[in-house]
């Protein structure tokens, strides 16, 4: 059996040809892995957008060969690079017998340097006349069909790179991620905000809800916890005088996946001292409006067939008046927490026995209410139980300075006036690891490093949240998250 042959594995026909090919050109001395660099002095989209200024001129591309037709003693085949694709035109006699014959015995996917000249054929295309094709690289698996592409979405995701060599329009929606999140970083540097780096790695077991990834450092031999927010360590810096600060990085949570959940994802919190929730939804406002503009020259965006539209002012509704006015329920009816959960069984909504008003507030909202909120719209006044960081509202304590948006039925950012009372924080903090140990968090526990710092004193802050996947999903009209994420969380394969 050849060494290219390994008999744990079962080839393919097509697998088996190209493996022979490989061994054949070993055996000739000519390797198909080249071992040097190449220089390629343009890309296809370069020679396309400057044919004029090109035309006849010497030049190399480089790239993998998606399609190729032989006539005789000529041939065409197209060059994807990574701005895109561009024919090349390649004659027996000039590039040589000898590598005409190399140039017919290569495969679709095999990766190629072309040098030779920029011109546009008879039908209009802009083209490559080659004077020397080699081999860079062999591809040892045939690509999907031309016709069909690769369709199976569960193997997209699981070998994006193949996703991304079939599906052009895969490559675009990266590339515009990337520009999304330049923006991003733009805004917030312009305004006067600081890019820092907190930890991932957490020794505390934090959050009411959020479940965390638990690990175990040997040396210190403790149990870790990847990070489920960011939040309050930047509350640490503005403590210790960082007016401005945001991080824009991975965020892990140990829950289920859907089209609009990952188990990592990506966020960006800020945080700027001596503003509140409203300057902060604000700010919210005009990075996601100038965002959208710096990436798609427009204040509007379709999404998956609705126009949504990104121009001030977003509305500003206060939870309560939108689920009454959606449910008939009101929330300031509601004397304690039995009775709250009463109205909901009536209306056959589920509410769990430890739910207390705010939450039973939250899930009328979701039944009810957010699925109907397609253009951008601040909910703000966000009851105390759910909101156990923000500051309470001066006129009415059952309610905190907090917001959330909602755009095309589903969350976006969730911000808050920050709350800077450590002993207001404490008790709340108590509440909180209360209710995650009865969720299982048996390890959960008040951090007691950040109410020190609060002790020191936090100057009044607003902050906020905002999840990138989601708004690049917004940005880019795909439908699940595993679309912008180049490599998503997968169940692994038998």
């Amino acid at each position: 059996m050849p060494e290219h042959f390994d008999q744990a594995q079962d080839f393919s026909e097509q697998e088996q040809i190209r493996r022979l090919k490989l061994q054949e050109l070993e055996s000739q001395g000519s390797s198909p892995y080249r071992h040097t660099s190449y220089d390629r002095s343009h890309y296809s989209r370069q020679i396309v957008e400057n044919i004029q200024a090109l035309d006849g001129q010497e030049l190399s591309i480089a790239g993998r060969m998606m399609t190729r037709r032989i006539m005789g003693k000529a041939a065409f085949a197209h060059i994807l690079d990574a701005q895109g694709r561009i024919q090349a035109y390649i004659k027996r006699d000039d590039i040589g017998e000898e590598a005409y014959q190399a140039f017919k015995n290569f495969d679709l996917g095999d990766i190629l340097g072309i040098r030779g000249t920029a011109f546009t054929t008879r039908t209009g295309e802009v083209s490559v006349h080659a004077r020397e094709v080699v081999l860079l690289s062999k591809c040892l698996k045939p690509l999907p069909d031309k016709w069909h592409g690769l369709q199976d979405v569960d193997l997209r995701y699981r070998q994006r790179y193949l996703d991304m060599i079939v599906n052009p329009q895969v490559r675009d929606t990266f590339i515009k991620r990337s520009k999304i999140i330049n923006a991003i970083r733009q805004f917030c540097d312009s305004r006067g905000f600081l890019e820092v780096d907190t930890p991932i790695l957490h020794t505390l077991e934090i959050g009411a809800a959020a479940r965390p990834f638990k690990t175990h450092h040997n040396t210190l031999d403790i149990d870790m916890y990847l990070r489920v927010e960011t939040e309050l360590y930047l509350k640490r810096l503005v403590v210790g005088g960082f007016d401005r600060v945001y991080e824009l990085g991975r965020i892990f949570r140990n829950e289920g996946m859907s089209p609009k959940h990952n188990p990592e994802f990506t966020s960006i919190e800020m945080y700027q001292a001596y503003a509140d929730y409203e300057d902060i939804m604000s700010l919210c406002e005009d990075l996601i409006r100038e965002t959208a503009i710096a990436v798609n020259g427009s204040a509007k965006a379709v999404y998956q067939g609705q126009e949504v539209d990104f121009s001030s002012p977003w509305p500003r509704v206060s939870m309560a008046e939108l689920v009454k006015q959606e449910s008939g329920i009101d929330f300031f009816d509601w004397q304690d927490d039995a009775q709250a959960r009463e109205a909901l069984r009536q209306r056959g909504v589920p509410a769990a026995p430890h739910y207390t008003r705010g939450d039973c507030l939250a899930e009328l909202f979701d039944h009810y209410v957010e699925a109907k909120l397609i253009q951008p719209t601040f909910i703000v006044d966000y009851p105390v139980e759910i909101s156990p960081l923000a500051k309470r509202k001066a006129d009415d304590p059952r309610l905190t300075e907090r917001f959330e948006l909602f755009i095309v039925g589903a969350e976006f950012a969730n911000g808050f006036s920050e709350l800077n009372d450590p002993i207001d924080q404490r008790q709340r903090f108590e509440r909180q690891v209360a209710e995650r140990i009865k969720m299982g968090g048996a390890n959960a526990s008040v951090d007691e490093d950040y109410l020190n710092a609060l002790a020191y004193g936090l100057p009044p802050t607003g902050g906020i949240g905002i999840g990138i996947d989601r708004l690049i999903m917004l940005l880019t009209d795909s439908a699940s998250i595993r679309d912008v994420l180049l490599f998503p969380t997968m169940k692994p394969q038998d």
